[in-house]
């Protein structure tokens, strides 16, 4: 455990230092990329970057343990981005028209080259996120989600396309042509850096496009592994590839692409969704959350503070469905609070040892600044805070504890705005009304959890709650229904749903053939077909 002290504290006193991390690197260099433009170096010197062609200046990497500036990445320009993606449209057309099964014989053999660099991606993705607990498993997410797509993608393809005759015209008959988006664009977030660049990428690849991902600046590292896989494949080496760069060029991606699928905050989501409509192309965003979650008086008081704990802070908070809004009725909430601040004071940070505890580091300096800014305004406007604090520098990372704040309402920020820390606003309620009334009371609507007594209780109130998932007696439970169920995002929240399927990634064509002779415009009247 970290030796900074565990009561609350409202000044982010800094604790122990140290000289080292076990997920540090320094000194080695990638100078081999499948595309020529996503490799990078480890050094901590401007002049030591890659992509000498282009004329932009490098950017400065952070290591959430550390706090240093141990890489440097030279961003794409609009030209290099032109060209990798005119080489991808190239390729594009063998690939998606090659037999579905065919692209499933690729997808499977990249899945045994993910297998074997395993032990990289989570290595790179570790320090990309200073030892976050998604980055153990990440690779598994994505792995998982290939072999679930190479099973249902055929008979996904059979589904969608519709053939038949006209029910009033019998001699016409009519055939589907599913027409894949040339390119995709995939603009990735940093909290979770190697998952969310990689999985929206999969389904597009099965439908038949080509892919060009922009991982996030601040968690870049994972690329290089996650390159290697690619070369080793080389006829996906040819559809897909990871560029670096920030958002400039994401917004020169987003000019040179079919579609774009963009996860990330909402100011820069309505910018992505600007430069699309532009274009008359799609855009798939999932944006924040600023997720509720409601417990009854009848609730399990424990169940919930173990629910509500592991929703609240996994990853330090840094997952968009975190739990951020806490309503408890009245009669049970003072049980509550107590259950969770006990339930919070088992938790341990991950320093200075990055294999134990439960919270990282905040990836984002200025994440860290943000929680904090919400709970200085929480206390300010009469907040009172039960257990944790604001971040503590420890090593050069900031990290924060489980913190509960009660006594809070909703003019104040951490019930408001986006908090992404682990940080659990607790508020009673009185009736069910209000408690749904209080939860909907947001213009976020990605996420939101029920706790009752029994399932059918919660299931009524879960009903009648804005948002696109939500979790019956748990919290958390989007990570499930990946890949199986069927969402979309309300509110601000992002637009373009999300589910299993392979359809967002296609156009449909219709083929409607006559077996009879043309009708006369003279000779016959016009019928309705309907």
């Amino acid at each position: 455990m970290a030796s900074a002290t565990r009561t609350a504290s409202t000044t982010g006193t800094a604790g122990a230092t140290s000289t080292a991390s076990a997920t540090g690197t320094a000194g080695a260099t990638s100078t081999a990329s499948a595309t020529g433009t996503a490799s990078a170096t480890t050094t901590a010197s401007p002049a030591s970057t890659v992509g000498a062609r282009t004329a932009r200046a490098p950017l400065p990497v952070r290591n959430p343990r550390t706090g240093e500036i141990d890489l440097y990445i030279t961003p794409a320009s609009e030209p290099e981005i032109a060209e990798v993606c005119e080489r991808l449209r190239r390729a594009q057309p063998a690939w998606g028209n090659a037999p579905v099964e065919h692209r499933v014989a690729v997808m499977r053999t990249w899945v045994e080259r993910l297998q074997a660099h395993r032990a990289a991606l989570v290595e790179a993705d570790s320090i990309d996120t200073g030892g976050g607990q998604i980055s153990q498993v990440a690779p598994d997410m994505v792995i998982g989600s290939i072999l679930r797509l190479a099973a249902q993608a055929p008979a996904q393809f059979r589904e969608l396309r519709r053939t038949g005759a006209s029910p009033r015209m019998p001699h016409i008959h009519f055939d589907t042509n599913l027409k894949p988006y040339p390119l995709l664009g995939v603009i990735g977030p940093w909290n979770a850096p190697l998952m969310l660049s990689t999985l929206h990428a999969i389904p597009a690849l099965f439908a038949g496009c080509a892919v060009i991902v922009k991982p996030s600046e601040i968690a870049p590292r994972f690329v290089r592994p996650m390159m290697q896989t690619i070369a080793e494949v080389p006829e996906l080496a040819q559809v897909l590839t990871f560029v670096l760069g920030d958002a400039e060029t994401g917004q020169a991606i987003i000019q040179h692409v079919d579609i774009v699928n963009f996860t990330g905050s909402v100011p820069n989501g309505r910018k992505v969704a600007e430069a699309c409509a532009k274009r008359f192309i799609p855009a798939m965003l999932e944006l924040g959350g600023k997720d509720p979650v409601i417990v009854t008086r009848t609730a399990d008081l424990d169940r919930a503070a173990t629910a509500v704990l592991r929703g609240a802070a996994t990853s330090t908070g840094q997952v968009c469905f975190s739990i951020e809004r806490i309503y408890v009725h009245e009669s049970v909430h003072d049980a509550f609070v107590e259950r969770l601040v006990a339930e919070s004071a088992r938790v341990e940070l991950n320093y200075p040892d990055p294999r134990r505890g439960q919270i990282g580091p905040f990836i984002s300096a200025r994440q860290a600044e943000i929680v904090d800014g919400h709970i200085d305004d929480a206390l300010a406007k009469g907040a009172k805070l039960v257990c944790g604090g604001k971040s503590v520098n420890l090593g050069g990372g900031l990290y924060m504890y489980p913190t509960v704040l009660t006594d809070v309402h909703h003019d104040m920020r951490i019930m408001r705005d986006e908090t992404f820390g682990p940080v659990m606003p607790v508020m009673r309620y009185s009736t069910e009304e209000e408690a749904v009334r209080l939860a909907n009371d947001s213009y976020y609507g990605l996420s939101a959890a029920v706790i009752a007594g029994t399932e059918a209780e919660a299931r009524r109130i879960a009903d009648r709650l804005e948002a696109g998932v939500i979790s019956v007696q748990d919290t958390f439970l989007t990570f499930a229904g990946f890949g199986v169920a069927e969402w979309e995002s309300f509110k601000f929240s992002g637009m373009g749903g999300r589910g299993p399927g392979l359809a967002s990634f296609m156009r449909k064509q219709a083929v409607l053939v006559n077996t009879g002779r043309p009708e006369s415009l003279v000779d016959e009247p016009l019928r309705a077909t309907a």
